[in-house]
Protein backbone atom coordinates (compact mmCIF):
# COMPACT_ATOMS: atom_id res chain seq x y z
CA UNK A 1 0.00 0.00 0.00
CA UNK A 2 0.92 3.40 -0.80
CA UNK A 3 1.97 5.43 2.28
CA UNK A 4 -0.01 8.27 3.48
CA UNK A 5 3.47 10.26 4.81
CA UNK A 6 3.33 13.41 3.73
CA UNK A 7 5.91 15.97 4.95
CA UNK A 8 4.13 19.47 4.08
CA UNK A 9 1.30 17.56 6.62
CA UNK A 10 4.30 16.98 9.15
CA UNK A 11 5.85 20.00 8.66
CA UNK A 12 2.51 22.08 9.47
CA UNK A 13 1.49 19.90 12.85
CA UNK A 14 5.44 20.73 14.38
CA UNK A 15 5.40 24.34 13.09
CA UNK A 16 1.72 24.49 14.60
CA UNK A 17 2.98 24.51 18.15
CA UNK A 18 7.32 24.41 18.46
CA UNK A 19 10.68 26.50 16.73
CA UNK A 20 12.92 24.72 15.00
CA UNK A 21 16.46 24.32 17.08
CA UNK A 22 19.82 24.07 15.52
CA UNK A 23 22.35 21.24 16.67
CA UNK A 24 25.71 21.01 15.62
CA UNK A 25 27.29 18.04 13.86
CA UNK A 26 27.80 15.26 16.13
CA UNK A 27 25.83 16.46 18.53
CA UNK A 28 23.33 14.71 20.88
CA UNK A 29 19.45 15.34 20.70
CA UNK A 30 18.84 12.43 23.39
CA UNK A 31 20.29 9.61 24.52
CA UNK A 32 20.31 5.73 24.42
CA UNK A 33 17.78 4.30 27.14
CA UNK A 34 16.73 7.92 28.78
CA UNK A 35 15.43 6.99 32.66
CA UNK A 36 11.71 7.18 33.17
CA UNK A 37 12.79 9.98 35.81
CA UNK A 38 14.72 11.93 33.31
CA UNK A 39 11.79 11.92 30.65
CA UNK A 40 9.10 13.28 33.02
CA UNK A 41 11.82 16.06 34.27
CA UNK A 42 12.72 16.99 30.85
CA UNK A 43 9.44 16.35 28.78
CA UNK A 44 9.61 13.63 26.40
CA UNK A 45 9.84 15.16 23.10
CA UNK A 46 9.04 13.71 19.23
CA UNK A 47 10.77 15.19 16.67
CA UNK A 48 10.65 16.56 13.06
CA UNK A 49 13.65 17.60 10.49
CA UNK A 50 13.82 20.86 9.42
CA UNK A 51 17.26 20.69 7.97
CA UNK A 52 19.76 18.46 7.60
CA UNK A 53 20.40 14.90 8.98
CA UNK A 54 19.95 12.77 12.22
CA UNK A 55 21.53 8.78 12.99
CA UNK A 56 19.62 7.03 15.02
CA UNK A 57 22.01 4.77 17.47
CA UNK A 58 21.85 1.57 19.48
CA UNK A 59 24.15 0.09 21.17
CA UNK A 60 27.13 2.46 19.73
CA UNK A 61 25.86 0.69 16.41
CA UNK A 62 24.19 3.19 13.77
CA UNK A 63 20.64 1.46 13.11
CA UNK A 64 19.20 4.40 10.29
CA UNK A 65 19.12 7.94 9.78
CA UNK A 66 16.00 10.43 9.32
CA UNK A 67 16.13 12.93 6.62
CA UNK A 68 14.84 16.72 5.78
CA UNK A 69 10.88 16.12 6.25
CA UNK A 70 10.98 12.67 8.53
CA UNK A 71 9.92 12.62 11.93
CA UNK A 72 11.81 10.51 14.96
CA UNK A 73 11.89 10.53 18.46
CA UNK A 74 8.13 9.73 18.57
CA UNK A 75 7.66 6.11 20.58
CA UNK A 76 9.30 7.53 23.99
CA UNK A 77 6.71 10.33 24.94
CA UNK A 78 3.40 8.15 23.02
CA UNK A 79 4.61 4.66 24.76
CA UNK A 80 5.67 6.68 27.83
CA UNK A 81 9.07 4.48 27.88
CA UNK A 82 13.07 5.38 27.54
CA UNK A 83 14.61 5.97 24.84
CA UNK A 84 15.72 2.36 22.85
CA UNK A 85 18.34 4.52 20.49
CA UNK A 86 20.29 8.18 20.51
CA UNK A 87 19.51 10.31 18.22
CA UNK A 88 22.88 11.80 17.35
CA UNK A 89 23.43 14.83 14.34
CA UNK A 90 24.64 13.69 11.63
CA UNK A 91 24.94 16.74 9.84
CA UNK A 92 24.53 20.39 11.26
CA UNK A 93 20.72 20.72 11.44
CA UNK A 94 17.90 21.90 12.35
CA UNK A 95 14.83 19.83 14.21
CA UNK A 96 11.27 20.94 15.32
CA UNK A 97 10.42 19.15 18.73
CA UNK A 98 7.25 19.24 20.42
CA UNK A 99 6.85 17.82 24.57
CA UNK A 100 3.60 16.11 25.34
CA UNK A 101 1.68 19.80 26.04
CA UNK A 102 2.64 20.58 22.63
CA UNK A 103 1.73 17.67 21.31
CA UNK A 104 -1.79 17.73 22.23
CA UNK A 105 -1.95 21.55 21.52
CA UNK A 106 -0.76 20.65 17.76
CA UNK A 107 -2.95 17.55 17.26
CA UNK A 108 -6.19 20.06 18.27
CA UNK A 109 -5.43 22.22 15.25
CA UNK A 110 -3.89 19.91 13.09
CA UNK A 111 -5.90 16.42 13.85
CA UNK A 112 -5.25 14.60 10.51
CA UNK A 113 -1.76 14.12 11.26
CA UNK A 114 -2.07 11.36 13.41
CA UNK A 115 -3.91 9.53 11.06
CA UNK A 116 -0.71 9.74 9.01
CA UNK A 117 1.49 9.15 12.61
CA UNK A 118 -0.72 5.78 13.04
CA UNK A 119 -0.39 4.67 9.33
CA UNK A 120 3.33 5.04 9.35
CA UNK A 121 3.33 3.29 13.29
CA UNK A 122 1.08 0.22 11.44
CA UNK A 123 3.27 -0.22 8.60
CA UNK A 124 5.95 -0.69 11.20
CA UNK A 125 4.07 -3.14 13.23
CA UNK A 126 3.57 -5.18 10.05
CA UNK A 127 7.09 -4.76 9.16
CA UNK A 128 8.38 -6.21 12.35
CA UNK A 129 6.05 -9.08 12.78
CA UNK A 130 7.39 -10.17 9.00
CA UNK A 131 11.09 -9.48 10.78
CA UNK A 132 10.15 -11.72 13.58
CA UNK A 133 8.76 -14.60 11.40
CA UNK A 134 11.90 -14.52 9.32
CA UNK A 135 13.78 -14.87 12.61
CA UNK A 136 12.47 -17.64 13.72
CA UNK A 137 9.36 -16.84 15.31
CA UNK A 138 7.23 -14.33 17.33
CA UNK A 139 8.13 -15.64 20.79
CA UNK A 140 6.49 -12.64 22.96
CA UNK A 141 3.82 -14.33 24.55
CA UNK A 142 2.27 -12.06 27.19
CA UNK A 143 4.84 -9.37 26.19
CA UNK A 144 2.04 -6.61 25.52
CA UNK A 145 -0.10 -4.31 28.18
CA UNK A 146 -3.58 -5.19 28.35
CA UNK A 147 -4.24 -1.73 29.85
CA UNK A 148 -7.73 0.35 28.90
CA UNK A 149 -7.53 2.44 26.50
CA UNK A 150 -10.63 3.84 26.88
CA UNK A 151 -13.24 4.26 30.04
CA UNK A 152 -16.20 2.38 28.89
CA UNK A 153 -18.33 5.18 29.62
CA UNK A 154 -16.16 7.52 27.41
CA UNK A 155 -15.97 5.15 24.74
CA UNK A 156 -19.82 4.90 24.59
CA UNK A 157 -20.15 8.97 24.96
CA UNK A 158 -17.30 9.15 22.02
CA UNK A 159 -19.12 6.69 19.57
CA UNK A 160 -22.73 7.89 20.06
CA UNK A 161 -24.05 9.38 17.03
CA UNK A 162 -21.13 8.18 14.79
CA UNK A 163 -21.92 4.40 14.40
CA UNK A 164 -25.17 2.43 13.37
CA UNK A 165 -23.60 -0.59 14.65
CA UNK A 166 -25.03 -2.20 17.57
CA UNK A 167 -23.01 -4.25 20.56
CA UNK A 168 -22.63 -7.64 19.76
CA UNK A 169 -21.62 -10.31 22.21
CA UNK A 170 -19.75 -13.68 22.25
CA UNK A 171 -19.17 -16.80 23.84
CA UNK A 172 -16.62 -17.90 25.37
CA UNK A 173 -14.07 -19.44 22.94
CA UNK A 174 -16.15 -17.51 19.91
CA UNK A 175 -13.49 -16.33 17.38
CA UNK A 176 -13.99 -12.75 16.80
CA UNK A 177 -11.65 -11.73 13.39
CA UNK A 178 -8.71 -13.94 12.24
CA UNK A 179 -5.54 -13.50 10.91
CA UNK A 180 -5.06 -12.75 6.85
CA UNK A 181 -8.76 -11.76 6.86
CA UNK A 182 -10.09 -8.30 5.77
CA UNK A 183 -11.10 -6.23 7.92
CA UNK A 184 -14.14 -3.64 8.06
CA UNK A 185 -13.94 -2.85 11.67
CA UNK A 186 -12.53 -1.92 14.69
CA UNK A 187 -13.24 -3.28 18.11
CA UNK A 188 -14.19 -1.81 21.57
CA UNK A 189 -14.22 -4.70 24.62
CA UNK A 190 -16.91 -3.77 26.68
CA UNK A 191 -17.50 -6.09 29.28
CA UNK A 192 -15.21 -9.77 29.09
CA UNK A 193 -11.78 -10.15 28.10
CA UNK A 194 -10.32 -11.51 24.63
CA UNK A 195 -6.89 -13.14 23.50
CA UNK A 196 -5.04 -11.70 20.57
CA UNK A 197 -2.59 -14.16 18.47
CA UNK A 198 0.00 -13.75 15.68
CA UNK A 199 0.69 -17.18 13.90
CA UNK A 200 -0.44 -19.01 16.57
CA UNK A 201 1.12 -17.81 19.83
CA UNK A 202 -1.02 -15.42 22.28
CA UNK A 203 0.56 -12.14 22.24
CA UNK A 204 -2.09 -10.00 24.04
CA UNK A 205 -4.90 -10.23 26.75
CA UNK A 206 -7.55 -7.56 26.39
CA UNK A 207 -10.02 -6.54 28.78
CA UNK A 208 -13.08 -3.67 29.45
CA UNK A 209 -11.71 -0.38 27.83
CA UNK A 210 -9.26 -1.95 25.19
CA UNK A 211 -9.52 -2.00 21.40
CA UNK A 212 -8.30 -4.23 18.50
CA UNK A 213 -8.54 -4.22 14.99
CA UNK A 214 -7.26 -0.78 14.28
CA UNK A 215 -4.69 -1.45 12.15
CA UNK A 216 -6.90 -2.73 9.21
CA UNK A 217 -9.21 0.45 9.43
CA UNK A 218 -5.80 2.29 9.18
CA UNK A 219 -4.07 0.57 6.48
CA UNK A 220 -7.07 -0.88 4.88
CA UNK A 221 -5.54 -3.68 4.55
CA UNK A 222 -5.34 -7.17 6.01
CA UNK A 223 -5.86 -8.19 10.12
CA UNK A 224 -2.51 -8.88 11.75
CA UNK A 225 -3.61 -11.24 14.32
CA UNK A 226 -6.71 -13.03 15.65
CA UNK A 227 -8.97 -12.59 18.50
CA UNK A 228 -10.80 -15.03 19.99
CA UNK A 229 -13.01 -14.85 23.17
CA UNK A 230 -11.57 -15.95 26.50
CA UNK A 231 -14.83 -15.01 28.65
CA UNK A 232 -18.45 -14.37 27.50
CA UNK A 233 -17.55 -10.71 25.76
CA UNK A 234 -19.31 -7.31 24.56
CA UNK A 235 -17.83 -5.86 21.97
CA UNK A 236 -18.39 -2.52 20.26
CA UNK A 237 -18.08 -2.41 16.41
CA UNK A 238 -16.76 0.90 14.93
CA UNK A 239 -16.49 1.14 11.21
CA UNK A 240 -13.80 3.45 9.33
CA UNK A 241 -16.04 6.12 8.95
CA UNK A 242 -16.89 6.63 11.54
CA UNK A 243 -13.09 5.30 13.29
CA UNK A 244 -12.17 8.78 11.18
CA UNK A 245 -14.60 10.92 12.16
CA UNK A 246 -13.22 10.12 15.78
CA UNK A 247 -10.01 11.05 14.82
CA UNK A 248 -10.66 14.27 13.23
CA UNK A 249 -13.14 15.12 16.16
CA UNK A 250 -11.64 14.01 19.37
CA UNK A 251 -7.91 14.57 19.73
CA UNK A 252 -7.52 12.43 22.77
CA UNK A 253 -9.63 9.43 20.99
CA UNK A 254 -6.56 10.24 18.76
CA UNK A 255 -3.71 10.57 21.20
CA UNK A 256 -4.85 7.31 22.87
CA UNK A 257 -4.79 5.27 19.65
CA UNK A 258 -1.54 6.51 19.17
CA UNK A 259 -0.08 5.52 22.48
CA UNK A 260 -1.68 2.03 22.28
CA UNK A 261 0.30 1.51 18.59
CA UNK A 262 3.23 3.04 19.69
CA UNK A 263 3.37 0.86 22.82
CA UNK A 264 2.88 -2.30 20.87
CA UNK A 265 5.61 -1.59 18.21
CA UNK A 266 7.96 -1.09 20.59
CA UNK A 267 7.39 -3.97 22.65
CA UNK A 268 7.96 -5.93 19.56
CA UNK A 269 10.68 -4.34 18.23
CA UNK A 270 12.65 -5.32 21.34
CA UNK A 271 12.29 -8.81 20.36
CA UNK A 272 13.87 -8.45 16.93
CA UNK A 273 17.73 -9.67 17.48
Amino acid sequence: MKSLYDPAVAFAFFKSAGKPEKFAQGATIFAENEKARALLLQRAKMYYVYDGEVNLVAKKKIIGSVKKGEVFGELAPLAHAPRSAAAVANTACRVIALDEREFRRALMNKPVFALMLMSVMVARVRQTIAALHAQGGLSVAGAWNKAAVFDRRQLADLVQGLTNDPQIFHERGAIVIKEGAMGARMYAVLEGRVAVSIAGSMVERIGPGGVFGEASLVDQSTRLASVQAETECALQPVGRAAFLELVKVSPPFAERMLSALAGRLRLLTARLE
